[in-house]
């Protein structure tokens, strides 16, 4: 007896192969539809261009440097005695002129008063020489004295007389002792802590200690190495260093100071190919302080006539740099440039292009040198303010 499921199974299986036939000669048909013909090329792909022009503008290098005191004073006592008086509090910012510590003045005052003293009695004696001199005069013209004694009184005026000036100027230096003793700032600026508290005894001259330490704040140095190259660029753009501008930055912020630059070094550093420069910055928040490291940005003297080209558009090809510039065919054809200062988020092009070329900007990667592209001009760059 025949089995039916058998029957059934031959009937499934040969549906399947007509399909699978149906369906494998319907994938072909659309394979071969889809096929170019023999020998069509695909289409030129298709790039952005854009137009090159010059441009006025200021170029900046960048350089990593450290912040330096304009003006950094050592306070020491100019007189001895006993710290009385601490007038500031540590870290404090004092001006110019403030008062800061003060020395017991009493023993000084007394050395005033004193040299005082012996000026009036300097004086006196002075006068009774010089009366003394007038009157010899007369007694010798009088032949009434020899002339020994006439030359005594000279003698004795000039001696009173150079008594007189000993006695000014240790009145003088009595004097500046009592100022001495009330110590102000010398400069504007933060001071540090009191290093000689009040109750102390401190000595005057070589071996006198240190009272504190003030740095100028209102300004700050920004010292930084600039490579030979650029060195000899600057030096001959500019007879003017002051009119370079500068940009600083702390590291890990975004505030900008602005300032100038100052001076170069007077020697290149022959290990390092370096030359130290230094410019000035304004401390405007009062947040810059000496040793804090800086991003510095050196603008140049004056704004000059440039190319520039998108980062973009700069390949790499092992140490070289090159860009794909479009001809009048439409063809890339490869351009190896030298690169310049970074501008904008583009960059300048020393050599390698010309005024009026169209440069890709866009789709680098899939443009192969001396052959058709499809260009879209994006308009030429815009001038720059």
């Amino acid at each position: 007896m025949r089995n039916p499921f058998a029957k059934s199974a031959r009937r499934y299986s040969l549906a399947v192969v007509v399909v699978s036939l149906i369906g494998g000669g319907f994938l072909y048909t659309q394979a071969v539809a889809d096929k170019p013909a023999a020998g069509q090329m695909p289409p030129p792909p298709s790039v952005t261009v854009s137009t090159i022009q010059v441009q006025e503008i200021r170029t900046w290098d960048s350089f990593s440097g450290r912040l330096s005191a304009v003006a950094s004073v050592e306070i020491k006592p100019l007189v001895g005695g006993t710290v009385q008086q601490v007038l500031f509090h540590d870290g404090q910012n004092v001006t110019k002129g403030q008062p800061l510590f003060v020395i017991d003045p009493r023993p000084h005052q007394a050395a005033l008063n004193r040299a005082k003293a012996q000026l009036q009695a300097a004086r006196a004696q002075a006068k009774l020489s010089q009366d003394e001199f007038q009157r010899s005069q007369h007694l010798l013209n009088d032949n009434l004295i020899s002339q020994s004694q006439y030359d005594a009184t000279a003698t004795d005026k000039q001696s009173t007389f150079a008594v007189v000036t000993e006695a000014e100027a240790s009145l003088q230096q009595a004097e500046l002792n009592v100022e001495y003793a009330n110590i102000t700032a010398p400069v504007t600026g933060r001071i540090s802590r009191a290093e000689i508290t009040e109750g102390n005894v401190v000595e005057s001259g070589p071996n006198a200690p240190v009272l504190a330490k003030i740095v100028a704040n209102e300004k700050f140095y920004v010292e930084f190495n600039v490579d030979e190259q650029t060195y000899i660029q600057l030096s001959r753009q500019s007879a003017a260093p002051a009119s370079m501008p500068i940009e600083v930055t702390l590291d890990g912020d975004d505030v900008v100071y602005h300032g100038n630059f100052h001076a170069f070094d007077n020697q290149l550093d022959a290990a390092s190919g370096t030359i130290r420069a230094r410019a000035i910055v304004e401390n405007t928040d009062k947040v810059l302080t000496a040793g804090m490291y800086a991003r510095v940005r050196l603008g140049s003297p004056q704004k000059n006539s440039v190319l520039l080209v998108p980062e973009s558009a700069i390949g790499t090809n092992q140490s070289k740099k090159f860009v794909l510039v479009v001809d009048a065919q439409n063809t890339a054809r490869y351009r190896e440039v030298s690169l310049g200062a970074q501008w904008n988020n583009q960059r300048v092009i020393r050599t390698g292009i010309a005024e009026g070329d169209r440069v890709i900007i866009n789709g680098l990667s899939h443009v192969r040198p001396d052959t058709p592209v499809t260009p879209t001009d994006a308009g030429k760059l815009a001038l720059a303010d």
